[in-house]
């Protein structure tokens, strides 16, 4: 780094305008060996120890500049990669301290808080394709669900070793391909003191936690995620940072990284420390940081944690420090979010910045320039809440209170939101999703799947965290891993439903082309307080409709009648109780035919059997004369987006073998539904000559459930790219 280059550096980091301040501070390569700067601005005085100086016994003293910045160079004899080493700060008392380098990007493994001089060479990505996509999509009208992950305690080896991301790459990435869901998110992946906890007490912000292996590990399993079609996310805490005497706090001797004030400083309920954001020091080493993670490891999208901590002084537990108009809000904290996201958004707009905010604040997902925070998503933690407390509910009084599932509809619209079961919910005495259901062992399992049902077809992004997808009984344990090695067929038939669940989210529009927007919901029936039955229609932007029917009583109601729009004949999409889920039912209900009478606003009906505790989908047929019918038949494929060529239907004919009572060309039927996804139209009725399958869907349904749709296609994608 040429001088000019360093004192530009140096001043934009004082002035809160250095966005890539790793590259200043920290540890760095130069012609004949390395640098090292520290900001420590009111210690007495700085030193280099490292193991190659034994320590304390031959600290090597650093040089303090005008803006606070101590930095030494040193010749590659002196130390070198793989070196361990940390800076000896001595306060203005005297005191003489061991402190970690902020910056670092590795450390030793714990307990050991030494940094490591760790050189990366720049990776050959092999994803250009994946983030091509990502730039062209629309975050708010594309599906999006979660899968939310602890690193440590998802899987671990028989002998109680940890994952690393090599091993997580052979094993989580297939297993959320399988699961049908769109991301991964990691609860925090940085350096943090104890490894027996969830990770959110940080120590340093631009290295990963060793245990989890090599940064170029997490890179390459990034690009495994990207290549299987899954984006990854990660949680990032700029609100507080761990206490430790060796870390940030108290850096100098005095608040650095915190706030002078000590009540906005100590973070009472977390045992941590604030950071005081109005430090443009402090904004330029987070900022950095969460750059950084994006860049480095071309993440699709980071979560901020505790929004609510840093937006409103109160929110801790003690005292509290009003600020200077005598309110509990705090400005530095605005006014921080509103430069973090307009930094990210003008430099990485297709990355997905979601907060965790507790409170009923709004705008949080507003423009910064319209007053808001500019974040993507804000967790709908009301919804959470008061849907969880319903669910737990004796059915006996779940009608007087369904205003905890329909109170959301009042506001769901007011800001872009994601529905989080996280991993929040299901520790500390709340119980597993599954063990908060009421009734027996059947009909808990019953509950959590017209629970997922719900969160499925409720506007909004969806977030589920790990082990609640088979429905784990106990309550998560992050020092150890999921309940594999105790499921049974219950937990099985729940994660195979769980799948289902997620591939009928990600293939009908309906269910999320317009969270955004009221046009996308229309209630049928909200008051059905009698039967427990609460009814909705989701929409697409074409107007194509789901009709969504929940079942909270452990009744069956035969001859069940709701009101809908469209006259026609309905097929069930998704019935949460058949056998295959785990559930009682042998067989679908028949396609239903609307029959004309008033009923509330609609002046046509629809009448089925609803089963006990459980949730249902349906969705009108189109006509056999529909010109999709008409489209999908042509043979007209060398100009055609949808029909599969001769040279991608010789690879993909194995997995479709036509039977031997069948007199139909499969092709047919793939190249249907490659045609009704890619365009969202709907799925259509098929002429005689199709059986089994009355509907297009039939036929998809069958070959998602046997595994064949999904591994056929990841041989289409590959035929498809190739040409």
């Amino acid at each position: 780094m040429v001088q000019q280059s360093i004192d530009k550096a140096l001043s934009t980091f004082s002035t809160g305008e250095n966005f890539h301040a790793q590259h200043y501070l920290g540890c760095h390569r130069t012609a004949d060996g390395y640098v090292f700067r520290v900001w420590a601005p009111h210690a007495k005085q700085v030193a280099l120890i490292s193991d190659k100086t034994q320590w304390r016994s031959k600290p090597i003293p650093m040089t303090l500049n005008h803006l606070g910045v101590w930095e030494v160079y040193l010749l590659a004899g002196q130390v070198a990669t793989g070196d361990y080493y940390k800076y000896l700060v001595t306060r203005s008392t005297g005191q003489m301290i061991e402190k970690l380098d902020p910056y670092a990007i590795r450390f030793g493994e714990r307990p050991d808080t030494a940094a490591q001089i760790y050189d990366i060479s720049p990776k050959d990505w092999q994803d250009k394709a994946w983030l091509t996509k990502r730039r062209q999509w629309d975050m708010f009208t594309s599906p999006v669900s979660i899968y939310e992950v602890h690193a440590s305690s998802w899987q671990r080896h028989d002998d109680g070793r940890l994952y690393t991301f090599s091993d997580l790459a052979k094993t989580l990435i297939p297993y959320v391909k399988s699961l049908g869901f769109t991301h991964i998110e990691f609860m925090p992946l940085m350096t943090h003191p104890l490894g027996m906890s969830w990770g959110y007490q940080l120590t340093g912000y631009f290295a990963l936690e060793h245990t989890y292996g090599t940064p170029e590990a997490f890179q390459d399993f990034v690009e495994a995620a990207h290549l299987a079609g899954i984006g990854v996310m990660i949680d990032w805490v700029p609100g507080h940072f761990s206490q430790n005497d060796d870390a940030l706090a108290y850096y100098d001797g005095t608040p650095t990284y915190e706030y002078q004030d000590n009540n906005k400083a100590r973070n009472v309920g977390w045992q941590a420390l604030n950071f005081d954001l109005s430090k443009p020091q402090v904004q330029s080493f987070l900022i950095s940081s969460l750059k950084f993670w994006i860049e480095f490891y071309h993440l699709d999208g980071v979560r901020i944690d505790a929004v609510s901590n840093t937006l409103y002084l109160d929110y801790d537990q003690g005292e509290w420090t009003p600020n200077s108009d005598g309110s509990n809000i705090n400005h530095d904290g605005v006014a921080f979010f509103k430069k973090l996201t307009s930094v990210i958004k003008l430099s990485h707009p297709d990355v997905m910045l979601s907060a965790e905010e507790a409170t009923s604040q709004t705008k949080i997902t507003g423009m910064v320039e319209m007053g808001g925070l500019g974040f993507d998503f804000k967790w709908n933690m009301g919804w959470m809440n008061d849907v969880l407390k319903f669910y737990q509910m004796d059915p006996l009084y779940r009608g007087q209170y369904f205003n905890l599932l329909t109170f959301s509809f009042m506001y769901m619209m007011d800001e872009h939101f994601i529905l989080p079961f996280s991993h929040d919910e299901v520790v500390h005495g709340k119980k597993s999703l599954m063990h908060k259901m009421w009734g027996d062992r059947k009909q808990q399992f019953s509950g959590l799947r017209n629970l997922l049902t719900y969160q499925m077809c409720h506007p909004g992004k969806k977030l589920l965290f790990m082990g609640q997808e088979f429905g784990q009984f106990l309550e998560w344990k992050y020092d150890w891993q999921l309940e594999w090695e105790t499921s049974d067929e219950l937990n099985d038939q729940m994660q195979y439903f769980t799948s289902n669940l997620a591939h009928v989210y990600r293939d009908f529009p309906q269910l999320f082309e317009l969270d955004h927007d009221y046009a996308g919901f229309e209630v049928i029936d909200a008051d059905n307080t009698a039967q427990s039955v609460l009814s909705f229609i989701r929409k697409d932007a074409s107007d194509n409709q789901l009709i969504c029917v929940f079942n909270m009583a452990p009744i069956e109601r035969h001859q069940f009648t709701i009101g809908v729009p469209l006259a026609g004949t309905y097929t069930e999409v998704l019935n949460t109780e058949m056998s295959e889920f785990g559930g009682s039912w042998q067989a679908h209900n028949a396609d239903q035919e609307t029959q004309k009478a008033q009923w509330k606003t609609y002046e046509q009906t629809l009448s089925f059997t609803l089963p006990a505790l459980g949730a249902v989908i349906w969705q009108v047929l189109a006509e056999e004369t529909d010109n999709q019918t008409e489209a999908v038949s042509s043979k007209s494929h060398d100009t055609s987006d949808y029909y599969v060529t001769d040279a991608q239907w010789a690879v993909l004919a194995p997995y479709f073998p036509v039977g031997a009572r069948s007199k139909y060309e499969k092709r047919d039927l793939v190249s249907a539904v490659l045609f009704i996804k890619q365009t969202g139209r709907a799925w259509t009725k098929l002429p005689d000559r199709f059986p089994p399958y009355k509907t297009v869907y039939a036929f998809y349904k069958r070959a998602t459930k046997l595994g064949i749709w999904q591994r056929a296609m990841s041989d289409y994608e590959t035929l498809k790219t190739d040409n």
